[in-house]
């Protein structure tokens, strides 16, 4: 009997398919009616999974996991693939290294400046560290009268040796016995090398260094990965056995070389001797005197050496308080030395 609404089952049909024409009409369908194909493929084999015996399911399970193994077992056993781009890349370092090698001036001119700095008991910080590419300053134009001389350079074929005009000169101050006042000539005398040079003197506060004959020019655990800065220190003929006698200061720097470039100085230092110089600011004029020692001594860091004219002031015995003609066409000509940033 035929009842609105409902389908009509075939006679003779088996209850597997009267089952399969229930959840059929049970299945999500379409706003069209219709019945997707992937809703009746998964309703079936729900059915399949129900249907399954036991031993079947369990044998089904181990065919399974031996499948997973055995795709394990492929993945493990797979080669790393590498990028073509790299597989070259040790055979092409290899070559670079032995041409280095056999190249002896490749080696020192152009691989050994770069990884030196990072190397142990390493004696020079990077190349370049701290340089611009322009000089930081300009000395004041002035005559050139003579009247000066340069300090000895470790290279006849150069006639002098400067700091680097295109990097800051960093120093630091060691205050322990300064005399009083002492703070404020140090900064005058540093002021007064820095305008007669053009060089850009930068303080970088104190320090417990003391002076050293021979002082190491790259101290990266006390100063970081960069030159010693110029080492200004009070002290004494006990410390210093060179300010012994009538020698109240002394003062010098140490000069380097890249590959092909000129000598340059990298650092310097100055020993004040302030057992002698604290009588002196007792004087009326005292102060321009000690402010004169200071002077003196900075223009050895930077390159003056003595003269013999006593109306300048670097004749080691002479009373000149201020620079003269020939002092200044020196340390003009001291400041406008060339960059070095291969150094």
């Amino acid at each position: 009997m035929h009842q609105p609404g409902g389908a009509t089952p075939q006679r003779g049909a088996s209850p597997r398919t009267r089952d399969e024409h229930a959840a059929a009409a049970r299945l999500p369908r379409s706003p069209s009616g219709r019945t997707p194909q992937w809703v009746l493929e998964e309703a079936l084999e729900q059915q399949r999974e129900a249907l399954l015996g036991p031993g079947a399911r369990r044998r089904r399970d181990r065919r399974a996991a031996r499948a997973a193994r055995a795709s394990a077992r492929r993945w493990a056993r797979a080669p790393r693939r590498r990028s073509p781009a790299w597989r070259g890349t040790p055979a092409v370092g290899v070559v670079v290294l032995l041409m280095l090698w056999f190249t002896p001036g490749l080696f020192q001119d152009y691989a050994l400046p770069v990884i030196r700095p990072y190397l142990p008991n390493a004696s020079a910080p990077p190349p370049g560290v701290g340089a611009a590419p322009a000089p930081l300053g300009a000395p004041p134009a002035v005559e050139d009268v003579g009247g000066h001389r340069f300090m000895d350079s470790p290279d006849p074929a150069q006639p002098m040796v400067a700091y680097d005009p295109c990097r800051p000169v960093h120093y630091v101050v060691r205050p322990d016995g300064a005399p009083p006042g002492g703070r404020q000539l140090v900064e005058e005398a540093v002021a007064e090398i820095s305008a007669a040079t053009g060089l850009r003197f930068v303080p970088v506060g104190t320090t417990t260094e003391a002076p050293a004959e021979q002082r190491a020019p790259y101290q990266p655990d006390r100063y970081g990965r960069q030159w010693a800065p110029v080492l200004i220190a009070w002290s004494d003929e006990a410390e210093v056995p060179g300010l012994a006698g009538n020698v109240v200061g002394l003062g010098g720097s140490t000069a380097r070389q890249a590959p092909g470039g000129p000598f340059a100085y990298v650092t310097g230092q100055v020993a004040l001797d302030a057992p002698g110089l604290a009588p002196v600011l007792e004087h009326p004029d005292g102060a321009a005197h000690v402010r004169a020692t200071i002077i003196h001594e900075l223009a050895h860091v930077v390159g003056l050496a003595h003269v013999d004219d006593p109306t300048q002031m670097m004749h080691p015995a002479g009373g000149a308080t201020v620079l003269s003609a020939g002092d200044r066409a020196g340390l003009a000509k001291l400041g406008a030395a060339p960059c070095v940033p291969r150094l």
